[in-house]
C-alpha cells in the first residue's frame, strides 16, 4: 500500500495497475485533479469527467473490484507528463484498449485522459 505522499513514476504506476492497488492509484493523483473518460458510451461531446480524488478514488474501487487482467504497454515518460495503453481482458475473454495520457503537476496526476474501446 502507498503513503499519500507517493509520487508518480512508471514503475510504482504500472505495477499499481497491474495488481489492482486502488490506493496506490488513489495516491498518485493531486487533491484537485480530473479525470476525463471517452468510450462508445461517453463520446467526446459528453465525456465523463471526475474532479478530485474522491470521485476518481470511487472510480478505481469499481474498475479494482472487477475480474480482469491489466498490462501497462508502450509507455512514454516525458517531465511533466506519461502515455501508455493498458490492454484489459475480462475472465470471459472480453477485451478492454485504453490510451491514456497524464499531466503531471508536482509528482502528482493532475489531468488524466482516457480512452478506451472494448469487444462488444
Amino acid at each position: 500500500m502507498s503513503s499519500p505522499n507517493a509520487t508518480v513514476d512508471l514503475s510504482t504506476l504500472s505495477n499499481a495497475i497491474e495488481q489492482g492497488d486502488e490506493a496506490t492509484l488513489v495516491a498518485l493523483y493531486a487533491d484537485d485533479a480530473h479525470l476525463t473518460i471517452v468510450d462508445r458510451n461517453r463520446p467526446p461531446s459528453k465525456p465523463t469527467v471526475l474532479s478530485g480524488k474522491p470521485a476518481i478514488a470511487e472510480y478505481y474501487h469499481d474498475v479494482c473490484s472487477r475480474a480482469m487482467t491489466h498490462k501497462v504497454e508502450q509507455p512514454i515518460v516525458g517531465q511533466d507528463a506519461i502515455a501508455f495503453t493498458e490492454a484489459c481482458r475480462y475472465p470471459d475473454g472480453v477485451r478492454v484498449l485504453s490510451a491514456n495520457l497524464l499531466t503531471l503537476r508536482d509528482g502528482k496526476i493532475a489531468r488524466h485522459t482516457l480512452v478506451q474501446a472494448w469487444d462488444e
